[in-house]
């Protein structure tokens, strides 16, 4: 009997009719996707929309995004309305998209970050991520997701305020990035993306100074997929006894490079940065990725996950 739909996931309790996720702070808040006529939802697993804290923020002075050879550095600062806002007048207007949505939490102390997923618990997102590269306030500014208590605090907080599934989304900028995850994991989260951007600087030689406004900020595109693609191999052993799922990203810009990180172990895949060059990247992958399973006599994309060869 053939697979009605070979690219049906489940990512933590959630049903994607897609593996395909598009990433926080690349899709917006998906109303500017709604308004590309071409573009079709269906094809498109969830959208992890943009960033969110519980009040308002403005962001980073700009400049804040420089082209790099095969990427691009950002240093938005997480400019968004608020979670209430969020929730209570953007959401209303997505809500019957074809497709999941995935909020995506920050915050500056673990307090923050709990009344951020409480108010989404009691909204129509399907799950949370949680962004734990923010600085932490009360400890010198150290990124939550630098230390395994850190973040395993984070995660508990979150977990305790919400029973949506929770994402706890890596960041690659720690000496053990599997260490972390695994504290994710005893805290509660269901499951991890990784990785998040790698810390990068540009500089303008004529002017002598850093181009971003905010000096530093996260370098993604083609240039980290390498990076990415061994993250998520080694965190797939950690995982896959416990049964978590992984949102494979850093780099995807092509159906084989997506393929690369389902081999890896991925569950499912983010598409990011390659939006701003191809919106429509992300359904071409997907007609792509269903014609691969038929050529390859694949059951379905949740039988390539970890089939990476290694003798």
């Amino acid at each position: 009997m053939n697979n009605p739909n070979p690219l049906s996931v489940n990512l933590a309790g959630i049903t994607l009719n897609s593996p395909i996720v598009l990433l926080s702070g690349c899709a917006g808040f998906a109303e500017e996707l709604n308004a590309i006529d071409s573009f079709d939802f269906n094809k498109i697993g969830a959208i992890c929309l943009k960033g969110t804290t519980l009040e308002a923020r403005q962001g980073n002075p700009p400049p804040r995004l420089a082209e790099t050879p095969s990427g691009m550095l950002n240093a938005i600062g997480l400019q968004n309305p608020g979670a209430r806002t969020v929730a209570e007048e953007i959401l209303p207007r997505i809500a019957s998209l074809p497709t999941r949505l995935i909020a995506n939490i920050a915050g500056s102390t673990i307090t923050e970050y709990g009344e951020v997923a409480r108010i989404f618990d009691n909204s129509p997102i399907d799950g949370i991520e949680i962004n734990i590269s923010c600085p932490n306030v009360k400890e010198g500014g150290a990124a939550f997701g630098a230390d395994p208590c850190s973040a395993a605090d984070v995660v508990a907080a979150v977990r305790q305020a919400t029973r949506k599934p929770i994402i706890t989304k890596l960041s690659p900028n720690v000496t053990n990035m599997n260490q972390i995850a695994r504290a994710a994991i005893d805290a509660g989260s269901d499951a991890l993306s990784a990785i998040n951007t790698l810390m990068g600087m540009a500089v303008d030689i004529q002017q002598r100074r850093p181009i971003l406004g905010n000096r530093q900020g996260g370098l993604s595109g083609p240039a980290i997929k390498p990076i990415a693609l061994l993250k998520v191999w080694q965190l797939y052993q950690l995982t896959k006894p416990l049964a978590i799922p992984i949102i494979g990203q850093g780099g995807i810009s092509c159906t084989n490079d997506a393929i690369e990180f389902f081999l890896a172990g991925a569950n499912a895949i983010g598409i990011g940065t390659t939006l701003f060059r191809n919106p429509l990247i992300a359904t071409q992958i997907h007609d792509e990725l269903r014609q691969y399973l038929h050529n390859q006599r694949i059951p379905s994309v949740a039988a390539l996950t970890g089939t990476l060869k290694l003798a």
